[in-house]
């Protein structure tokens, strides 16, 4: 269905190609799982089968890539349309009409797909993707997690026979991304579809998986094979393959399901095991947000929220898509005045203060990393941001390098990957060290490396005093670095307590390994590791 026939890809400026000499084949009712380290050349190997690589991207390509019987070369993205559909990293680019359901039949009118069909298909997708509640919707009343299912359901309704999609599930609660991945599943089994998917959250998605792509940190070191011949070896495992090898479990299992069916005995050899103490903050207080109450016109965002936020902490902001967590993220910067309610950091109110001021009490690294990017290079960008932050020259570029190295100083920002986009936000963001430190899904497209380097930099920063804040649906950030989880439901507090008690004791944000070790507390995969290091003559004898 799928084929790459020695195909490498150069961009202009570049020291080296993207891609290197790959052949890879994908055969018809595969769901195709793409992972690789961030920058490793997952999003330009997606754009290369439905043409938008090189016809639109400005890069040269050598080889050949079919689909369906059609090169690529011949073929421009427009005419592949009846046979790839493609939902990018970034879906507001994807967007041409006003609302949800104007959207969804968008692609159907420009194939000629007759009326009854056309309503036929997008009801099946409204419901599929539970987006029947959104249908009149405006999508720039959207939360980012509602948009990007109105992206993914606008590829589904043209029916194609592949659908191609990067990082589908970044900005999706873990309820609604494993709707969306049931559902992927589905056309694969009950239609025949065939699927490339590229995603770092490999927790969600390697049991859907048929085969792994894999690409290595050089430009040809291409593999591919089944989830278990690829995770049995690869650097890049989810929490519950990362849980087998620390228990020595052979071969490793894929789902959480099969992981708690060999789970009784490390249960038991974990039982007289200390876990890691509850962390928490006593710090001042750095910001209060009192009977803060929102809403986007008729459409409420907050109600009555209350909370507080302390010096030493790092708060995860949950809840489900269009809960209200970027809404008060916004608020707490000042991009937001309160309807009803008060928000002050510092004693001050952020929506009162210039912008000059207002950063150095809070910054904010936005779902949209690239809005805080203006500069041609990164280099310009990493100087702005110490000029900016009146930090030493070359701050910028040492947390950026802290949190991905080896991005090219010459570079464009818009020519970066996205997880490179967001290290790059991120570290402007970071470097002058604000008090109050707010991230609104800060781990979209970064890698585990990359996410355990940025989880090290939030936990300095608490320990220094400051205040993190991160909203986010990645459950496995939240057990590594979080102190203390707020959830939201229809724009209110329904739970704010100290985070191991609530990832492990609520079954939408449960970490894997508190999903297999289940009913101990245990979060992550490196407090096992440590336990078990901790008792090693019982481990010889039950081994």
């Amino acid at each position: 269905m799928i084929t790459f026939d020695r195909v490498t890809v150069t961009y202009p400026g570049a020291s080296a190609p993207a891609l290197d000499n790959v052949n890879l084949a994908i055969e018809e009712g595969h769901l195709a799982l793409v992972i690789g380290s961030t920058g490793s050349g997952k999003s330009t190997l997606l754009r290369c089968v439905n043409g938008l690589v090189p016809h639109f991207s400005g890069g040269r390509l050598n080889g050949s890539v079919t689909v369906d019987g059609r090169s690529t070369e011949q073929y421009r993205p427009r005419d592949l349309a009846d046979a790839v559909g493609y939902v990018g990293q970034d879906p507001d680019a994807s967007f041409v009409a006003d609302t949800v359901e104007d959207e969804l039949a968008y692609a159907m009118e420009n194939l000629g797909v007759d009326p009854a069909t056309m309503r036929r298909r997008v009801e099946d997708v409204l419901d599929t993707l539970n987006l029947h509640s959104l249908r009149q919707r405006a999508i720039t009343t959207l939360s980012g997690g509602q948009r990007q299912r109105v992206a993914i359901g606008a590829a589904f309704t043209a029916a194609p026979r592949a659908l191609v999609l990067d990082e589908p599930t970044s900005s999706l609660d873990p309820v609604s991304a494993e709707e969306v991945l049931a559902s992927l599943a589905r056309l694969v089994h009950d239609q025949g579809t065939t699927i490339l998917v590229a995603e770092h959250r490999l927790e969600r998605i390697v049991q859907f998986a048929d085969i792994v792509v894999e690409l290595g940190a050089a430009p040809g070191a291409v593999r591919s094979g089944t989830p278990a011949a690829i995770f049995a070896t690869s650097e890049l495992a989810p929490p519950v393959v990362r849980l087998a090898r620390a228990a020595g479990w052979a071969p490793v299992p894929l789902s959480v399901r099969d992981a708690r069916r060999r789970a009784p005995e490390l249960r038991r050899r974990l039982e007289a095991s200390t876990r890691p103490p509850t962390r928490t903050a006593s710090g001042d207080l750095v910001a209060r947000v009192k009977g803060l109450t929102a809403a986007y016109g008729p459409i409420p965002a907050l109600a009555e929220v209350t909370v507080d936020f302390n010096e030493g902490e790092v708060i995860a902001v949950m809840g489900r898509n269009g809960a209200g967590k970027s809404t008060l993220l916004h608020h707490l910067v000042g991009l937001r005045r309160a309807q009803r309610g008060s928000v002050e950091v510092l004693g001050r109110s952020p929506a009162a203060l210039g912008a000059s001021e207002a950063i150095r009490l809070a910054g904010l690294v936005p779902q949209d990393p690239g809005s805080l990017l203006c500069a041609e290079t990164v280099s310009a960008e990493c100087r702005d941001g110490d000029r900016d932050g009146g930090l030493p020259e070359g701050t910028t570029r040492t947390v950026l390098d802290s949190i991905v190295s080896g991005i090219s100083d010459d570079t464009h920002p818009k020519d970066l990957s996205e997880g490179q986009r967001l290290a790059l936000a991120l570290a402007i963001v970071l470097a002058p060290q604000p008090p109050l430190l707010l991230l609104d899904e800060p781990t979209r497209g970064l890698d585990y490396g990359a996410k355990e380097r940025l989880s090290h930099q939030l936990r300095l920063l608490a320990a220094r005093g400051h205040c993190v804040v991160v909203a986010t649906h990645d459950v496995e950030l939240v057990a590594e670095v979080a102190d203390r989880v707020i959830v939201l439901a229809d724009g209110e507090v329904i739970t704010d307590g100290p985070a191991r008690s609530v990832v492990c004791h609520s079954a939408g944000i449960a970490s894997q390994v508190a999903r297999i070790l289940a009913p101990a507390e245990w979060l992550t995969v490196e407090e096992v590791a440590a336990a078990l290091l901790a008792r090693p003559q019982e481990n010889m004898t039950s081994s």
